[in-house]
């Protein structure tokens, strides 16, 4: 059998499926270079999100005192 000498897919679907590739492909380096990165350190700024003072934390008006479970029990 002979091939028709139609081409069946247009410029714009293999530019399409050419930039799609490329996108995977950036996405999966970006992917590995985080994985490879080295963790940030805590001493630096900007390193943990959450840091603490030492102090207890206190609640204001706008946000009631947590209650343990043993707490809540009782009071049921």
């Amino acid at each position: 059998m002979a091939s028709s000498g139609k081409k069946k897919t247009t410029m714009a679907k293999l530019t399409r499926e050419s930039k799609l590739r490329e996108r995977r492909l950036d996405k999966q380096a970006k992917k590995d270079a985080r994985k490879n990165a080295p963790p940030p350190e805590p001493d630096q700024p900007g390193g943990t999100l959450y840091t603490t003072s030492g102090e207890p934390h206190e609640t204001g008006p706008e946000q009631p005192a947590l209650e343990t479970a043993g707490q809540a029990l009782a009071d049921a």
